[in-house]
């Protein structure tokens, strides 16, 4: 019996047939899964802001609403306040926040939304402020 099943060379290519299929699904479900996830890997977007306070008393209540509307919109805040220590140069002035967001075009929705538009206005009135955005490494 033994000799026989070894012997039996048309299992053998049903053995050798049925592996060659299984490795190249195998590999083609590989291949989408690396290829889809390289094509969606979109780069986080960081905007670093330099506030200066010139009415500390109307800044509060405009900075409660301008967190609220920015974690509202999907963003994280990474920094708020925050004291910088100085490595090279000059350090800002200025409160520092960072906040993060997912792509551009969800930062860029947020920025241009008429809320901001107007949130912006208020923040006039009671900051001076420097911001930009800058596009992080994709993952």
């Amino acid at each position: 019996m033994f000799f026989c099943a070894f012997n039996n060379t048309r299992g053998y290519q049903m053995v050798t047939y049925r592996a060659l299929a299984f490795a190249a699904v195998a590999g083609f479900v590989l291949g989408v899964i690396g290829v889809q996830s390289f094509a969606q890997s979109k780069p986080p977007v960081f905007i670093i802001g330099e506030i200066e306070i010139t009415d500390p008393v109307g800044y509060k209540e405009f900075a409660a609403k301008s967190q609220a509307a920015i974690k509202g919109a999907g963003a994280r805040i990474l920094v708020l306040g925050g004291t910088p220590a100085p490595l090279i140069g000059e350090p800002p002035k200025a409160r520092i926040v960072i906040h993060q967001w997912e792509s551009m075009d969800q930062m860029r929705k947020w920025f241009d939304s008429p809320e901001q538009v107007e949130l912006r206005k208020a923040q006039a009135k009671y900051s001076r402020v420097r911001a930009f955005a800058v596009e992080g490494l994709a993952k």
